[in-house]
Order: structure tokens, then sequence, then C-alpha cells
């Protein structure tokens, strides 16, 4: 066979696996290659466990096979990461992101830490929707939202920094129904805010129900002044600790009418894709797609779902067609719902 004719053939042969518009080097591009993870938050709190968790199974639907290393770049609530992804990562297929999808609304609020476009970013997927929960200490002494807003307490509530949702929920409560929570800004992560809660340094927090209900196992289950008291949720749960715990959107709505409403569902929109899996833009198309239908096949994948099961990890799969869509709403924000949550990037703009 001449040259011409085997290229062809070849061509041919790796359009048909990949799809007709993949180039030729697709299948051997990551045979013997790394791909880096950097989680944008501390080890041992929720992104970190699931960003680990379908790393140690991605990379067999993979054509190549390529070994998968997860490190922690955290700092500033994952912004760090956030902004390292868009402007410095590797765009050679090599490096995924792992932060905060809460700065594509950063970037609509105009907070200018906020260094990046989500329209450029490459979506690969996310292993789960955000369900944001509100917790409070056994220590505070008290047992419920109802108590809290009665009590007028100024409770101290631990947190990374604006764009989370340590920062964000409290601050969206003070403003709808009158809590007066005070956030303290500078934690790297949920493993560092649970600790701070078990010393006292603060009295509770605000972060994902799917990730609390895992790696705050011994708080929830605790007695006394350790114990974890859920006291908020965005959904319903089955989970014996949510029993009699109200959902946020209702009970915005019956202290705050439906301007509270409007202002709660323009901030929840970014749990529609939570800890989301992010490569830097200009990456070559191919890559970007064979990462995509990976990340996909992941999550059909027994035993990464068997293993799920097991650790009592929660899995909702979000492909990048629905993120990139989801950012393009987003990102269309009204001039009016911008308005209403300047509150949330105010300090990030002096």
């Amino acid at each position: 066979m001449k040259a011409k004719h085997l290229f062809t053939a070849t061509a041919l042969l790796t359009a048909a696996v990949f799809g007709a518009g993949a180039p030729v080097w697709s299948a051997d591009f990551y045979a013997g290659k790394t791909i880096r993870v950097s989680v944008g938050f501390a080890a041992g709190g929720g992104y970190d466990t699931y960003a680990r968790a379908v790393a140690r199974h991605i990379g067999k639907h993979i054509p190549g096979n390529p070994s998968f290393v997860v490190d922690n770049m955290d700092g500033a609530g994952s912004l760090i990461a956030a902004n390292y992804t868009y402007s410095k990562a590797p765009r050679d297929g090599t490096f995924i992101g792992v932060w905060n999808s809460a700065f594509v609304l950063y970037q609509a609020l105009g907070d200018r830490a906020v260094r990046l476009d989500g329209r450029k970013l490459n979506w690969i997927g996310a292993p789960i929707k955000g369900s944001p929960a509100c917790n409070i200490m056994g220590h505070t002494g008290l047992k419920s939202l109802d108590e809290v807003v009665k009590s007028g307490r100024a409770l101290n509530m631990g947190s990374t920094r604006s764009g989370s949702t340590y920062n964000d929920l409290p601050l969206i409560l003070n403003q709808t129904i009158g809590t007066k929570f005070k956030v303290i800004n500078g934690f790297k992560g949920t493993s560092v805010i649970t600790v701070a809660m078990r010393s006292k340094e603060v009295d509770g927090g605000c972060w994902g129900w799917e990730s609390a209900r895992v790696t705050a196992r011994a708080m929830l289950d605790a007695p006394g002044d350790q114990k974890l008291i859920p006291i908020l949720v965005h959904s319903k749960w089955e989970d014996k600790e949510l029993k009699g715990v109200p959902l946020t959107r209702d009970y915005i709505k019956a202290k705050a009418g439906e301007d509270g409403v409007k202002l709660y569902n323009t901030w929840i929109n970014q749990y529609e894709f939570q800890r989301p899996w992010v490569m830097p833009p200009d990456v070559p198309t191919d890559r970007v797609e064979i990462l995509r239908k990976a990340f996909k096949a992941t999550f059909e994948d027994p035993e990464f779902l068997a293993e799920a099961k097991k650790t009592k990890l929660e899995l909702v799969y979000v492909g990048a067609d629905e993120i990139n869509g989801l950012v393009k709403e987003i990102l269309e924000i009204s001039p009016k719902a911008k308005a209403g949550l300047q509150f949330l990037v105010s300090k990030a703009k002096k």
C-alpha cells in the first residue's frame, strides 16, 4: 500500500473511533501522559473528595490511558485556581481545574478579582448539582433557624472569601430573612472551617449538603457542643438529619416574599454545575472532546458507581452542553438582578 493510501486509511479509522472531525493524533496524544487535576480547595473537603474519586477512574476511558495526579491549589476560596486555569495553565490538554462555579456569577457581577471569561473556558463536566445548606454548632445552644432568627444573635460563620457558599448564603439570608450572621473570611476550605467550628472559633458555616453529609459525618453524629446541626437546606433529602429542616426558597418566600425569592433564584443558578472540571481556553478541540466523553463514561462505570455508593458520594452527571447553557444564562443577568446582588461584591471592588 502506498504511503498516501496508508495515511488515508489510518485517518478514516481514527475518524470512525473518535468522530469525523477528530484529527489523526487524537488516539495517541494521551499515551504516556500525566493529566494534572488542580483542586482550588484544601485536601479533605468536598471538592477534593469528588475530584479524587473521578480521577481514580477516568483514565481508563481515555485513549492511551494517561495517569492522573490531583493537587490542591487552595487559596481565596479557589479563586487562585480559577484565575490560574484561565490565564496560566497549560493549554495542551494536560491540565484540569476544579473550582467554584460561583466565579461565573461574580464575572457577571463585575468582580474585578475574577479574571476569567466563562464563555471561553472549556467545560468538561460536573459531578453533582449543589444543594447548599447552613449549619450551626451545638455549642451555640440554638437548634433551628427559627431560633437563630428570634435570638437576634450575630453568629460567626466560617468562610473562605466572597464568591463561596460560606460567604454568600449567610449574607443573602441577612438581606432577606433578617438573620445577623457575621461572615469570617480567610479560611482555606471546609476541612479548616470544620476544625474552627469544633474549637468554637466560629459558630457555623454554609456549604453543600452533598459534601457535608459525607465529609462532616462525625460531626453530624457527635453529641452536645460538638454536634453539627443543619438549619436550612436548598433541596429535599431523605437524610434523617434534615427531618423538619426548612427548604431555603420556602423560608425566604415566607419571610421576604417574591422579591426575596427572585434574589435567591438568581444566585442559586450556579449550583446546577457544582465542582466542575474545567480546561483552559485554546485547548485543541479534539482533546477537549476526548475528556468530555471520558468524563461521561466515568459516570457509567460500574466500578466508579460502586465506590461512590460505598462512600455515600451523591452523583449527578452534568454534561458540557448543559454547563455552557447555564454559563450563558448567568452571564446574561438582567440589570435589576445584577443591582440586587451587588452587596455580595462591594468589598471586592474597593
